[in-house]
C-alpha cells in the first residue's frame, strides 16, 4: 500500500517533487520551492502545541556518525543565523502524529503497535540524506528515495484506522525531510539561502532504515524532547 503524492497547502514544498525517487530530483525540488520563500517564520509559533502539551508520534531517528559529523559541520557553518539547533541524538525524521497524549490510553498504543507488528512492514530500506536546503521554519536534509517512506507511513496510518484510532494525515501530504536547526524568528529568507547554499556541495550521506519508533514528544526551550514508547523493527531485505 501507498500514498500518491498530491499538492497540499500546508506542505513544505506545496506540490510533491515530478520524481520522488530521484535524489537529484527531490534536492532541486526542494531548493527551487525554497527560493520562493521571502520570509522565515518562527517555528515554535505552532498553535497545536501549547504549554504542557504531549503528543505521540511515529519518527525514523538517525545516529550514524558520517551523518552526526556532517550535520554538526552544517550547524557550525550557519551558527551565525541564531537558529535552535537539533541536539546530535535528537536528528529524526518525522512519519506522523497520531495524537495528542492526554486523549489516548497506553492500552490503545500498544494495540497500535501490536497492530504494525502484526502485519508485515515494508523491508528495511536505503536513505541518502541530501546537504542542505530549508523549508519556511527550518534548515535542513532532502532526502531520497520517497517511495518507502510514503509505503512505510501508509502502513501505520492503516494500522492506526483499523484499531480505531483517529486517522493520521494523508500518506500523499507527507514530505520527508531531516532537520537541523530551527529557526526561532521572523527574518528575511535570502540571508539563510545566503548561509546554506555552499553546504549544497557536500556530499549525501548514507543511511539505512531498518525500524521506526513510537514516541510521546513534549517541548522543552528551543528543542524536541521524547521517550521511546515503541521500537518496531522492518524486516531485513535480504
Amino acid at each position: 500500500m501507498t500514498g500518491r503524492l498530491v499538492p497540499h497547502p500546508a506542505s513544505f514544498p506545496t506540490d510533491p517533487p515530478r520524481d520522488p525517487d530521484s535524489a537529484w530530483a527531490v534536492a532541486t525540488h526542494d531548493w527551487q520551492a525554497f527560493a520562493e520563500v521571502t520570509s522565515m517564520i518562527n517555528h515554535w509559533d505552532r498553535p497545536s502545541w501549547r504549554p504542557g502539551t504531549r503528543a505521540v508520534y511515529w519518527l525514523l531517528t538517525f545516529s550514524t556518525p558520517l551523518l552526526v559529523d556532517q550535520a554538526r559541520q552544517c550547524q557550525e557553518a550557519i551558527r551565525h543565523l541564531g537558529f535552535d539547533a537539533i541536539g546530535m541524538r535528537r536528528l529524526h525524521l518525522t512519519l506522523g502524529r497520531i495524537g495528542l497524549s492526554d486523549a489516548l490510553f497506553r492500552s490503545q498504543l500498544t494495540s497500535l503497535a501490536a497492530e504494525v507488528r502484526r502485519h508485515r512492514l515494508p523491508p528495511e530500506f536505503p536513505l541518502s540524506a541530501i546537504p542542505m536546503t530549508a523549508s519556511r521554519g527550518a534548515v535542513r536534509y532532502s532526502v531520497a528515495p520517497w517511495t518507502p517512506v510514503i509505503t512505510l507511513h501508509a502502513r501505520l496510518a492503516q494500522a492506526s484506522s483499523t484499531i480505531g484510532l483517529p486517522p493520521m494525515d494523508s500518506s500523499g501530504y507527507l514530505r520527508p525531510h531531516l532537520g537541523i536547526a530551527y529557526c526561532n524568528r521572523s527574518l528575511s529568507a535570502s540571508e539563510v539561502r545566503a548561509a546554506v547554499e555552499p553546504l549544497r556541495l557536500l556530499p549525501p550521506v548514507p543511511l539505512l532504515v531498518d525500524r521506526v519508533q513510537l514516541v510521546e514528544m513534549w517541548r522543552v526551550q528551543g528543542a524536541y524532547h521524547w521517550q521511546v514508547l515503541e521500537e518496531i523493527s522492518l524486516p531485513s531485505a535480504a
